[in-house]
């Protein structure tokens, strides 16, 4: 089983400059290889993926917290992603396919904090596991479980990214899927409607920013929360697609 390179059972939230120390400490041990996300621990197609992300990065940039969920949710590993609040270190952990999310806080809570402010320290295999399985010994107390769900889609929409994800960017027009189950998202005036209209219509990323309520920024994290749901049809060859780009010059 893989090992945890973190102390666990510590009630409080660890300090950032303690958890980097940590970290540091532990890779000039040469117990653990460590870079700052430690992708050489998670799987080869998981690790390209992030690392694609961090090509794009400036230099002494992290990744984004929506970038590693995304590809969290694609390949359906399970992950520890140690975030960066005011100071503090908060543990999430995802379950992509159980569709759960473990945070020592309440989600309340977290949801309640800075989104955008967040920062991505470091990314690992999850050690704990979701309820009901049979390692009941890695499974935590289930008030601290949360629905992904509502996580993901308050990510897309108050989180730091204003671009579209790799995977529905570029050239495309879009609709929501029939049948997706949108029921647990906060949903209500110019989001409601939007989805409304994306349940009957194929649209592209343009007429999108020019409904009541959105602009370029709104009409991209809706979309990026909505891909996250598994609810967006991305269509490339649809009369109504077009490029993101025509926002870089004059309309």
């Amino acid at each position: 089983m893989f090992e945890s390179t973190l102390p666990l059972g510590a009630p409080d939230l660890m300090r950032v400059s303690a958890f980097r120390r940590y970290l540091d400490e532990m890779s000039r041990s040469g117990d653990v290889d460590l870079s700052s996300t430690r992708l050489s621990s998670l799987s080869p197609s998981m690790m390209l993926d992030l690392r694609r992300f961090e090509q794009t990065r400036r230099s002494g940039e992290g990744l984004e917290v929506l970038e590693v969920l995304a590809a969290c949710v694609r390949h359906g590993r399970s992950l520890l992603i140690h975030l960066h609040d005011e100071g503090r270190v908060v543990p999430l952990t995802v379950f992509p396919v159980e569709r759960v999310a473990h945070c020592p806080m309440p989600m309340e809570q977290f949801l309640a904090t800075r989104l955008t402010d967040l920062q991505v320290l470091h990314v690992e295999p999850s050690v704990l596991r979701p309820p009901g399985d049979r390692e009941r010994s890695l499974v935590a107390e289930p008030a601290l479980y949360a629905p992904l769900g509502p996580l993901l889609w308050e990510l897309a929409l108050r989180g730091s990214r204003e671009d579209l994800l790799p995977e529905i960017a570029g050239q495309a027009a879009y609709r929501i899927a029939p049948g997706v189950d949108l029921k647990g998202l906060s949903l209500n005036g110019s989001l409601a409607a939007a989805v409304v209209r994306l349940k009957r219509h194929t649209t592209n990323l343009r007429e999108i920013a020019e409904w009541p309520g959105f602009d370029r920024a709104r009409a991209t994290r809706m979309l990026n929360g909505l891909y996250l749901q598994a609810g967006l049809m991305v269509s490339r060859t649809h009369p109504a697609a077009t490029n993101e780009g025509w926002f870089s010059g004059n309309r």
